[in-house]
Formats: C-alpha cells, sequence, structure tokens
C-alpha cells in the first residue's frame, strides 16, 4: 500500500465534508417534517467531492504519480 493512500490534506476534508453531508442528509430522513435537509445533505456531499479534486488540483492531494506507482508496486509483489 502506497504511504500516502488516503492520508492527504484533500482526502481528510473531503471525507470530513462529505461526513457531516450525510449526518445532515440522515437528520433529513429521520425527521420527515425536514425533508428538506435531505437534499441541502446531498449537496453539502457533492461539495465535499468537488471541494477534494480542487484541493488535489492544488497540490494538497495524491499526485498522478503517485497513484501511478501505487499500481505498480502491486504488480510487483505478486
Amino acid at each position: 500500500m502506497s504511504r500516502q493512500h488516503g492520508n492527504t490534506p484533500a482526502a481528510w476534508t473531503a471525507v470530513t465534508v462529505m461526513f457531516v453531508g450525510c449526518l445532515v442528509g440522515a437528520f433529513g430522513v429521520v425527521f420527515a417534517s425536514h425533508i428538506w435537509l435531505l437534499f441541502v445533505g446531498v449537496g453539502i456531499i457533492a461539495a465535499g467531492a468537488l471541494t477534494g479534486k480542487v484541493m488535489q488540483m492544488m497540490g494538497l492531494g495524491q499526485s498522478p504519480a503517485e497513484r501511478l506507482g501505487h499500481g505498480a508496486d502491486l504488480q510487483q509483489t505478486h
């Protein structure tokens, strides 16, 4: 496994924002009178994915070379 497997600021930020989106959406489902919160949660999840990608493009995520190198490591061990 790569040393950087998900251990980047972009990955942690994306997962944290999407987790909050899941909590907001779940609250909207549990309390049906606030069903609009489900859609707010879905929007937060989308924003988290976009935030992670933007941060990766800013250099705060795993580089393409690191991602490609991870696959080569797997082939060498088998």
